[in-house]
């Protein structure tokens, strides 16, 4: 459950910012309701024009952390479509997960994973 709030959350503070041309891109965000883990990762053109993947991580930087911060790992494959939305197929630690997320500040949207609830997620592409 913890994993879904992480997830969730990231809806709300994720960071994705790319270019259509890109061959790599660099994905940071934020999960969980307030944000408490953050998530990078490093993406390589993979498919089509406007599809990437690579692996992920997602660090719990929440004030509830102790000793060092609870790592998670996965991997993602990421589409745009358009200039503003993405879609993203997602697997942390063997838990599969969707993506769908439109652009304002940041690509905001839900995650949802198998046997959790949806969590917030936003992601920026550099």
């Amino acid at each position: 459950m913890r994993f879904l709030l992480l997830a969730s959350a990231a809806i709300s503070g994720f960071a994705f910012a790319a270019a259509s041309s890109a061959s790599a891109l660099e994905l940071i965000g934020q999960a969980g309701i307030l944000g408490e883990w953050e998530l990078t990762a490093n993406l390589e053109a993979a498919g089509g024009r406007q599809e990437f993947a690579g692996p992920i991580t997602l660090k719990h930087t929440g004030i509830c952390t102790t000793d060092e911060p609870e790592k998670r790992i996965g991997d993602i494959r990421l589409q745009m479509i358009g200039a503003s939305r993405i879609k993203a197929a997602l697997t942390i630690e063997g838990n599969p997960c969707t993506y769908s997320g439109n652009k304002s500040d940041a690509y905001v949207g839900m995650m949802s994973c198998r046997d959790r609830r949806d969590v917030p997620l936003r992601l920026w592409v550099k």
